[in-house]
């Protein structure tokens, strides 16, 4: 699903911003698509392809903020560069979206590759944040999570805004929803965390 071009609307943002964003929800987008066909989640499978979206529309401005930024052959060379890189990002988009069609269209998929997926040490998955949690109001220095029950978390969706690898001053508030990944195990804890059904972390 690629946005019409005659949309996006141009922003002066720096190319190396967006070429990062574009990197850091392609990577992030493999493992939510592995995830959704791993739980047949298409909730999952339908993030994995709003993010696809916004990849689109990064590729579009950094086209955008790129080309205005050429002055001569050097900055041309530069921007080739740049621009295979982004088209490497939005190809792996690209691939994620496709994985996770195969949930949204009841596809479904080869039971040897479920099963090589079902036996990834890591997982990822997805949590949302209530009232009663006692992560609310902690920032992600406060918790550990990663030490402490060794769930990494890799993003944070808040008000339709995505956080990509959150620092360690992120903090909670309800309603975030949380997107993490380790063991089966510990992506249950924080999900049990994240719904106040656990009142401590060890």
């Amino acid at each position: 699903m690629q946005e019409d071009l005659q949309e996006v609307e141009y922003q002066p943002i720096p190319v190396r911003s967006l070429l990062v964003e574009m990197k850091d929800l392609s990577e992030l987008m493999i493992d939510l698509a592995y995830s959704a066909v791993m739980f047949n989640d298409k909730d999952l499978a339908e993030e994995v392809m709003d993010m696809e979206e916004r990849v689109d529309y990064l590729g579009y401005l950094l086209l955008m903020n790129a080309s205005l930024a050429v002055r001569d052959k050097d900055d041309a060379e530069q921007i080739v560069s740049i621009m295979k890189t982004a088209s490497a990002a939005n190809k792996i988009s690209d691939a994620a979206a496709d994985i996770a069609g195969l949930v949204i269209h009841d596809i479904g998929i080869p039971g040897i590759l479920w099963l090589a997926v079902s036996q990834a040490e890591e997982i990822v998955g997805r949590a949302t944040l209530l009232g009663k949690s006692l992560l609310v109001g902690k920032t992600l220095e406060d918790v550990n999570l990663e030490e402490e029950i060794g769930s990494d978390i890799i993003a944070i969706q808040r008000k339709g805004t995505w956080t990509i690898n959150p620092p360690e001053s992120f903090q909670f508030q309800k309603g975030d929803r949380i997107i993490s990944r380790g063991s089966s195990e510990s992506v249950k804890k924080l999900q049990r965390l994240a719904s106040g059904e656990l009142e401590e972390i060890a």
